[in-house]
């Protein structure tokens, strides 16, 4: 469109469709990323997650909450284990007195998928 020649009644309407095509192109960009920086949380809860028979550690997916065609929206979940993971990463009391010690994993995954997708996002639009 830079060598098109554009009259002046309509410039209006050839900026909006010059800016409406750069939406798109970013709106797919950004939907990379997040999808990026959900799987990036997974795998690191995977890999970090305390590990005793191993079944809590394989039990996180991400899911897609909600998509339109400018937003996407996912959550990192524990499929059947979803009851201990506040447990785990936090700590808790036990049944005799005395307390388990926290054992931090999804924290530090959420921080560094933070980072992830800020950087993937800074990449994706060229700052």
């Amino acid at each position: 469109m830079a060598s098109d020649r554009v009259p002046i009644d309509r410039m209006a309407s050839a900026i909006m469709e010059g800016l409406q095509e750069y939406a798109d192109l970013a709106t797919n960009d950004l939907k990379k990323a997040v999808k990026k920086a959900g799987k990036s949380v997974k795998d690191e809860i995977s890999q970090t997650a305390p590990k005793d028979t191993g079944k809590y550690a394989k039990s996180w997916a991400v899911k897609t909450v909600k998509e339109t065609s400018s937003s996407l929206d996912v959550v990192v979940h524990s499929k059947n284990r979803y009851q201990i993971a506040h447990l785990l990463e936090h700590g808790h009391a036990k049944r005799g007195g005395g307390r388990v010690a926290a054992r931090p994993h999804i924290a530090p995954a959420e921080e560094k998928a933070v980072q992830t997708l800020e950087s993937e996002v800074e990449k994706a639009l060229g700052g």
